[in-house]
C-alpha cells in the first residue's frame, strides 16, 4: 500500500471503545530456503489513557485488565509489556518523555494479543501515540522472544511531524527473535488504517514488518484486520472462534522452527543482549 493510500490516521473519538481485529497473520521467508504460512486469527486495541482514567474497567464481561487476581476468559496485565513494573500508561509516557515527545498527549491505543485462559505469549504489540488533535505522533514496537527476552523499537519523525498513513520507517534490527535470523540489518516497519465506521474506528488495519539484510528482503512479515468496537458478543465470538489463540502462537513459532531445520536453514545462536531497552527508528 502507498503512503497517499488514505489521507490521514486519526484515531480520537469521545467514546473510545475497545476494538477488536479479526484477520491474518502471515510469514514469508525468502532466503535460503522459502517458508511461507499465514493463520487466522485477532487482536485487541486499547484505549490506554481512556482505560486508566476509568481504573481499568472495561466494561466487557470476560475481559479484565490491570492485575493477576481478575478474572476473564481474556487479560491484559502491566507485568505483559513494557518493564513489567509500571502500568500501562505510565510506562509508555515514560519511554515518551525520555525520547523528548512531548506531543504524544492524545489517545494512546495498544495493540495486542490478550492472555487467554491466562497464558499468552506476544510476538510484537504496538503502541500508537497520538497527538491530542489526533495525529499520530510515534509508534512503539514491542517485540518478545521465546527467552523471555523484550525490546522496544520507537518510532517517530525526527522533524516532530506526525507520521503518515502508511509511512515507511527503518530501525537497524538489534534484538535476537529467531535462531534462523541473524541480528543484522533492518526492519522496514509500514502501518495503514484504512476506511472508517461509525465511532472513527478504520474499517480496517495492516502493519508490515520486513526484515532487509546486506543481500535484500529476508522475511516479510504482516498482521491484518477488520476492526470493529468490543462488546459482549463480539468477546464471546473471539474466544469460541479462537479459544486457543495464544496457545496457537506459540506451538506454531516451534512448528515452522522445526520446518526450518528440516529445509536445513542456518542456526544461529543467541547473541547477549543490547544495551539499550529502546532503540529509535534510523
Amino acid at each position: 500500500m502507498s503512503e497517499t493510500a488514505v489521507p490521514s490516521a486519526r484515531m480520537e473519538s469521545t467514546v473510545k471503545p475497545i476494538q477488536f481485529g479479526f484477520g491474518q497473520i502471515r510469514h514469508k521467508r525468502l532466503r535460503p530456503a522459502v517458508n511461507a504460512f499465514a493463520y487466522p486469527g485477532w487482536f485487541l486495541r486499547l484505549p490506554v489513557r481512556h482505560l486508566a482514567a476509568q481504573h481499568w474497567r472495561t466494561g466487557l464481561p470476560g475481559l479484565s485488565l490491570g492485575e493477576p487476581g481478575q478474572r476473564g476468559r481474556f487479560s491484559v496485565l502491566a507485568r505483559d509489556h513494557g518493564d513489567g513494573k509500571h502500568d500501562l500508561l505510565s510506562w509508555v509516557e515514560g519511554v515518551l518523555a525520555q525520547a523528548s515527545i512531548q506531543d504524544a498527549d492524545g489517545e494512546i491505543w495498544l495493540h495486542t494479543f490478550p492472555r487467554v485462559l491466562g497464558y499468552v505469549f506476544n510476538p510484537v504489540s504496538f503502541w500508537f501515540c497520538h497527538r491530542r488533535d489526533g495525529q499520530l505522533r510515534a509508534i512503539v514496537c514491542e517485540v518478545n522472544n521465546t527467552f523471555s527476552e523484550r525490546h522496544c523499537y520507537l518510532l517517530a519523525n525526527a522533524d516532530g511531524q506526525p507520521l503518515r498513513n502508511g509511512q515507511r520507517l527503518q530501525a537497524e534490527k538489534v534484538f535476537h527473535v529467531s535462531p534462523f535470523c541473524q541480528v543484522t540489518g533492518h526492519y522496514v516497519f509500514q502501518f495503514v488504517f484504512a476506511g472508517n465506521t461509525a465511532g472513527d474506528i478504520p474499517a480496517r488495519f495492516l502493519a508490515r514488518i520486513d526484515h532487509h539484510d546486506a543481500n535484500g528482503p529476508l522475511l516479510l512479515t504482516s498482521i491484518s484486520g477488520t476492526l470493529q468496537a468490543a462488546d459482549a458478543r463480539t468477546v464471546a465470538h473471539a474466544f469460541w472462534r479462537y479459544p486457543w489463540l495464544t496457545f496457537g502462537v506459540i506451538a506454531r513459532i516451534h512448528w515452522q522452527a522445526l520446518k526450518l531445520w528440516c529445509k536445513k536453514v542456518p542456526f544461529f545462536r543467541k547473541p547477549a543482549l543490547p544495551n539499550q531497552f529502546i532503540t529509535r527508528n534510523q
